[in-house]
């Protein structure tokens, strides 16, 4: 499968003309389309809503479009708290799932009036004491430990520091209720980047039995069920995207048969997807700096690892286009570096290229999701703008690239 870009060679050189390369850009109309089908996959739950994973991508312009498309936000951070109250995603438009906790973040989701999605049973009395008093709705996050496989990204889930024992929710559930809690919902996340349909199919099977137990053994009533995200995307051009109508068809057999069928009352459905919905429509735009030819060769580019780091991070593998060669045959084999002072600084390892020179642009795919979010400053690297390319074929400006000014600026010292 051909991977394409959404804009031709001259756009692309009229965009780099106003905003000098590296920079990522992101399709707009392409992520509200993508939007609209993961709803029709499972418009046959009236509750169904997404809450876009905000760490994917946690730029409010692409925050707003999402919520324009019915999104909610999930947010793991003080910081993504403000995000989502800023773009207008308050009360139980936010999903705050965390880890380790601080005291301060649990107090501001409960001020947003977010649902809170406690990730440890002790948790519980932290949050009551941080609070002053539990929320008449709490969501925990399931860990069901060696019973699936994990994968490179989120590890396997036993040994993973997410999440509740199976045993620990019981307990859990039952402190709730004796405290006053009316509301429930059940979460769990235990793989990401994810590919084979079946494996979210079985992951919300698992969660609708185990709510059900639940319920049974505690009387509690659960009002939804998060199946967490982790979808994976097409990276490489021989990958086929998840079927998403075939994954919803799925969940809503076993929703019938291991939810209704059991005689639990309706339950909402939500997901936390991030990747698969921005990750296929952004774009690391760069140029070739300098091509070396020692023991290998190396195309040297302006942007580095920290501007898309999932290579060195994972030893994933990102596509290349050079849209002005895309017509001229791949006959260079070229390790595709950036210029920190580091050996892993590298985008691509011995990757077949049409023959590359300085000035060349490059695009590198599928870096709408965990890119620019997970860039630092390491050698002093500066991060880079983020665009957006507009329905009509316009370029906004999302986010302006740094400064040195901006760098030093936590510094008091004399000539900076």
């Amino acid at each position: 499968m051909k991977k394409n870009i959404p804009f031709t060679v001259g756009k692309l050189e009229e965009i780099a003309r106003s905003w000098p390369t590296p920079f990522h850009i992101y399709d707009e109309a392409a992520i509200r389309a993508n939007a609209r089908d993961l709803k029709a996959a499972f418009a046959w739950n009236k509750g169904f809503r997404e809450y876009f994973a905000v760490k994917a991508a946690p730029n409010p312009y692409l925050m707003e479009i999402l919520k324009e498309e019915g999104f909610g936000s999930d947010c793991s951070s003080m910081a993504e708290l403000v995000l989502a109250e800023a773009v207008g995603n308050t009360g139980e438009s936010i999903m705050f799932t965390s880890n380790d906790t601080p005291a301060a973040e649990f107090v501001k989701a409960r001020e947003l009036g977010a649902i809170v999605n406690l990730d440890d049973i002790t948790h519980l009395e932290f949050l009551e004491k941080a609070c002053g008093g539990l929320p008449e709705l709490l969501c925990c996050r399931w860990n069901p430990g060696p019973l699936k496989g994990g994968n490179a990204i989120i590890g396997k889930p036993e040994e993973a520091k997410y999440g509740f024992t199976t045993g620990q929710l019981f307990e859990a559930y039952a402190r709730m209720k004796a405290k006053g809690v009316k509301r429930f919902g059940l979460h769990a996340m235990v793989a990401s980047n994810e590919l084979d349909p079946q494996y979210i199919i079985d992951t919300a099977t698992m969660l609708f039995d185990l709510a059900v137990e639940i319920s049974h053994k505690t009387g509690i009533v659960f009002e939804f069920v998060n199946i967490g995200g982790g979808i994976g995307i097409p990276y490489r051009p021989d990958q086929q995207a998840m079927d998403m109508a075939k994954v919803g068809k799925g969940i809503e057999a076993a929703y019938r048969e291991h939810v209704i069928a059991k005689g639990h009352p309706d339950l909402k459905l939500y997901m936390e997807c991030g990747r698969c919905i921005t990750g296929p429509y952004g774009y690391l735009v760069s140029r070739v700096l300098h091509v070396k030819d020692t023991y290998r060769k190396y195309a040297g580019l302006d942007a580095c690892m920290a501007n898309l780091m999932r290579p060195a991070l994972y030893g994933a593998y990102h596509h290349i286009t050079v849209p002005a060669k895309q017509d001229v045959p791949a006959t260079e084999t070229y390790d595709v570096t950036g210029s920190l002072c580091e050996n892993n600084d590298k985008f691509a390892i011995g990757r077949k290229l049409p023959p590359l020179e300085p000035g060349d642009l490059v695009v590198i795919h599928d870096a709408g999701a965990h890119g620019h979010a997970m860039g630092f400053q390491y050698n002093g690297k500066l991060r880079s703008a983020e665009l957006l390319l507009r329905p009509d074929g316009s370029v906004k400006e999302i986010r302006r690239a740094e400064t040195l000014k901006d760098y030093f600026s936590t510094l008091d010292y004399p000539g900076l």
